[in-house]
């Protein structure tokens, strides 16, 4: 057993465990956190899937002792009490069936609309094409990542627009 230090949402938390545990049984079982889920336990589905360091990353794969840096779960998206603008995209275009993807899907498309705020239909799809859905929702969760992109470029109009080029 070895103790590990973590950062999740933005809080730090000390874990007595065996290195080799995966990160998600310490972030469900030792902290309590619901939003990632154990799906294939093979890093194939996504139903895993946490945020570190701007990276989505399929945490029943991860071995607790090689995270290095801040680990974002889907409870740690939202902010004051206030869902992140995917999150009500989700229930706006009623995007969940199961639900048992939604972890998966939505904390791989925070990572994509990071990267690239205005995706294409195309690139949307293929940003997502690895996040499995065994209900088939992926045009509900297609429309919930426009939906959520349009939302953060009126709420933030010009933090994801390049910069116009001034001549000297």
């Amino acid at each position: 057993m070895s103790k590990i230090t973590l950062k999740v949402n933005g809080g730090t938390h000390t874990v007595d465990v065996e290195p080799a545990t995966p990160l998600l049984y310490i972030l469900r079982n030792d902290l309590g956190l619901q939003g990632p889920h154990f799906g294939c336990g093979l890093g194939q589905c996504g139903a895993c899937t946490v945020i570190i360091n701007g990276a989505a990353v399929r945490s029943c794969i991860l071995p607790t002792s090689a995270v290095r840096g801040e680990i974002t779960t889907l409870e740690g998206l939202s902010s004051n009490g206030k869902l992140h603008p995917l999150q009500q995209a989700w229930i706006d275009e009623q995007a969940p069936q199961c639900g048992f993807c939604q972890n998966g899907q939505i904390m791989t498309a925070k990572v994509m609309l990071d990267k690239n705020p205005h995706p294409t239909d195309a690139q949307i799809r293929e940003s997502m094409n690895n996040t499995l859905c065994r209900c088939m929702s992926y045009n509900r969760v297609q429309a919930a990542i426009k939906r959520a992109a349009k939302t953060v470029a009126e709420t933030h109009p010009a933090a994801d627009k390049p910069e116009k080029e001034v001549a000297a």
